[in-house]
């Protein structure tokens, strides 16, 4: 059994963001050198997502109105959790976009659907943040 765990170091200079970590963890992948089992990519906050979508401007638009929908960040007074930090939106939306994702290994590479790219959605920034790699397999 091989395994091989990393963190993954972003600081996003601003409240919310959406950035491909995809290249990252196919690399991770390729250093494990784990030809058939899994990969585990989590968010390390509570206020960050690991999701897989498509890699498309428009959608990523889409999740930002629609979350800011769902949990609006203003007004700040209309959430119980705000007091000496102002995110419980943040919070409230890493809950609907999930923590972790994970992903079969196969012949040494990640088993995706053709327009399945993985990214790490920031929701409360302005700080360095962690994401979890562990792979583990044969």
């Amino acid at each position: 059994m091989k395994t091989l765990t990393k963190e993954i170091w972003v600081n996003i200079p601003k409240r919310r963001a959406i950035i491909s970590i995809h290249n990252e963890v196919e690399r991770l992948v390729t250093e494990s050198g784990v030809k058939d089992g899994f990969v585990l990519i989590n968010a390390m906050h509570i206020t960050a997502s690991v999701f897989i979508n498509d890699n498309e401007s428009g959608l990523h638009h889409d999740y930002e109105v629609w979350l800011e929908k769902l949990a609006p960040e203003k007004p700040y007074s209309q959430y119980q959790h705000n007091g000496a930090e102002d995110n419980a939106d943040a919070h409230l939306k890493r809950q609907v976009m999930g923590r972790e994702v994970v992903v079969a290994i196969t012949d040494g590479k990640m088993h995706l659907g053709t327009w399945e790219h993985i990214f790490y959605y920031e929701f409360d920034g302005n700080r360095k943040k962690r994401i979890l790699v562990k792979i583990i397999g044969e």
